[in-house]
């Protein structure tokens, strides 16, 4: 049995939960979350709980069973606490600046890129531009968004620069070695 998949899942108060076949609605106080599930998954509610089973013990049955119940959470939680990403900017002249709801970030380029934010994200700038965090109900949203600025100028190994997540380590290296003899 898969020790993730066979834990309920809590529903905290403020939060509603609509089961239709596979079909799962999460509302709650920061926004409503859909997803379709595989067909194969049941899904119930019992007693203030979300109870993922699945119907056989093949490979791809218990692959989705953990799956399903993970998804499914990480929906609950958003909807009533949200995710958030941190990321850094460290290098002379990078910032970020918020324009409106765009993001706009000065990382090194001839011009500066705008990053729009997709439904039910926000970002913040702090630190003088230098800590951009990223809000959202969906995990997966946020996530991605996260990697894809980070893309935009990933940490270099020689100096440091560019954007990375908060506590991320960058391994770094020395430079060429001077004329020697």
């Amino acid at each position: 049995m898969s020790r993730i998949g066979k834990q309920p899942i809590p529903i905290p108060d403020k939060v509603q939960v609509t089961i239709d076949g596979t079909a799962v609605t999460v509302k709650g106080p920061k926004g409503e979350l859909f997803h379709k599930f595989p067909v194969d998954m049941m899904i119930k509610q019992e007693d203030g709980q979300i109870v993922v089973t699945r119907p056989t013990d093949q490979r791809h049955h218990r692959a989705l069973h953990g799956m399903t119940r993970a998804l499914i959470a990480n929906m609950v939680t958003g909807v009533s606490d949200g995710f958030e990403r941190v990321l850094t900017i460290e290098g002379v002249g990078y910032r970020a600046e918020m324009e409106g709801q765009t993001l706009v970030m000065h990382v090194g380029y001839s011009h500066p890129v705008p990053v729009e934010p997709p439904d039910n994200v926000e970002f913040v700038v702090e630190d003088r531009g230098h800590l951009i965090r990223i809000r959202g109900i969906d995990k997966q949203v946020v996530g991605e968004l996260a990697a894809n600025i980070r893309k935009l100028r990933p940490p270099e190994p020689y100096k440091g620069k560019g954007v990375r997540y908060e506590g991320e380590h960058v391994r770094r290296k020395a430079g060429k070695a001077g004329k020697v003899g």
